[in-house]
């Protein structure tokens, strides 16, 4: 993994306790943590808009979006223009979305797969470089 990475994080009630785990696992030198802090019901926008703003704006390298099936705080997350969030759910899906789009925030379905595989998920697309080049291009023109 890289050194030195500021790292934003946040989920909603259903991935409140991978994003514990995540939060403790990841090899970072600041972790911004968005909430929530419970399993009470809340509402993701209220989480995946601070982790993509913070990301945006350059307060973090990355971030780390968790809910039951990580959709809500993609979509959510996406509307940001700075931001290229990806739902992964293995970590060959996590290697491309570095890759190939160069994506700055990692979501993760919590009720879908392990906490383990999670736990790889994030390390494979914390430690994978973005390949540039032709991927460049198309990731240049996503942006409205």
């Amino acid at each position: 993994m890289k050194t030195g990475l500021k790292i934003a994080i946040g989920a909603d009630h259903a991935g409140f306790e991978y994003k514990q785990v995540l939060a403790g696992s990841v090899q970072a030198n600041e972790i911004a943590d968005f909430g929530t802090y419970s399993t009470d019901s809340v509402d993701y926008p209220d989480f995946a808009h601070p982790v993509a703003s913070a990301v945006e704006s350059g307060k973090a390298d990355f971030g780390i979006l968790v809910c039951g099936s990580a959709n809500g705080v993609a979509i959510t997350a996406n509307k940001h223009q700075g931001i290229r969030a990806a739902i992964c759910w293995n970590t060959e899906l996590a290697a491309l979305a570095r890759q190939h789009n160069n994506a700055n925030v990692v979501c993760i379905p919590a009720r879908f797969i392990s906490l383990d595989e999670a736990k790889k998920i994030v390390d494979t697309f914390l430690s994978t470089d973005f390949e540039g080049g032709r991927h460049a291009t198309r990731v240049g023109k996503m942006s409205c």
